[in-house]
């Protein structure tokens, strides 16, 4: 299983949802353009996250490999967005929101399917 965050690195009332979960425990990580981060990345991502974005709570899951987009849990509006990091605060939101992981996921897969085309 991947390297997630626990205890007090998670934000309090935050849990990962079981489906993120079950794509980890299936070993769907690698989503190219998307993939899953843990370990070291997941906690040093979460750290600039905190410091460039101070306002916002946010909880980091995948890092696009083509560009500085990451998806996160935005705990304030408890659903999936898009940040590209090093935008200045106020313009770091990338397109569309998504209610939840699997919608996130759905077009994750899209993504796939349209990067190696």
């Amino acid at each position: 299983m991947a390297d997630l965050l626990t205890g007090d690195d998670l934000p309090e009332g935050f849990a990962y949802p079981p489906e993120f979960l079950r794509v980890l425990e299936l070993g769907l990580t690698d989503l190219e353009p998307w993939w899953i981060i843990d370990g070291d990345l997941l906690r040093s991502g979460m750290r600039l996250l905190a410091s460039a974005y101070p306002t916002r709570r946010l909880v980091l899951f995948a890092k696009r490999q083509d560009n500085d987009d990451v998806a996160c849990w935005d705990l304030d509006t408890a659903d999936v967005a898009v940040v590209h990091m090093g935008a200045t605060p106020g313009w770091e939101q990338r397109g569309p929101r998504f209610a939840n992981f699997n919608s996130w996921l759905r077009q994750a897969i899209e993504d796939l399917i349209e990067h190696g085309a």
